[in-house]
């Protein structure tokens, strides 16, 4: 299978702007959020399901994404509700969790403009915000 968009964000021949790494998931700030502060989540094993993932990395996978919820819900204590999906859309050969802070119901269904270059001063400065402050790999 050829590398995934994902992969190359974890072999760092894409630059990200990444809150969270462990040994098998890294947490990252999507480049076109639907709200400020969206996180994808994906394991650093490359799958196309989900479902797919042997137990030990789909178990770290999910810890990863409650750990950066419960990082979502202090930092963004504005936003009402920390949103979870598993839809596998955007890119299709790599598996991956989007964690999405929101008010409302309405606010997740934006549509950005994926065309459009990233922010990456804001992004730059949401992740600041959202990084975990213990040391990640």
């Amino acid at each position: 299978m050829e590398d995934s968009v994902f992969t190359k964000i974890i072999k760092g021949e894409i630059p990200s702007h990444k809150i969270y790494e462990d040994d098998k998931t890294l947490a990252f700030l999507d480049i076109h959020p639907v709200q400020p502060g969206q996180v994808v989540v994906v394991p650093k094993t490359q799958v196309n399901y989900v479902w797919d993932l042997p137990v030990d990395d789909y178990a770290a996978l999910m810890a990863t994404v409650q750990k950066v919820g419960k990082r979502l819900r202090e930092v963004l204590s504005e936003k009402e509700r920390i949103a979870v999906a598993i839809e596998g859309f955007d890119v299709n050969n790599h598996a991956h969790v989007v964690i999405i802070p929101a008010n409302n119901p309405e606010e997740l269904h934006i549509h950005p403009d994926n065309t459009a270059d990233p922010d990456n001063i804001a992004l730059a400065t949401m992740a600041e915000r959202l990084r975990f402050s213990t040391p990640s790999k």
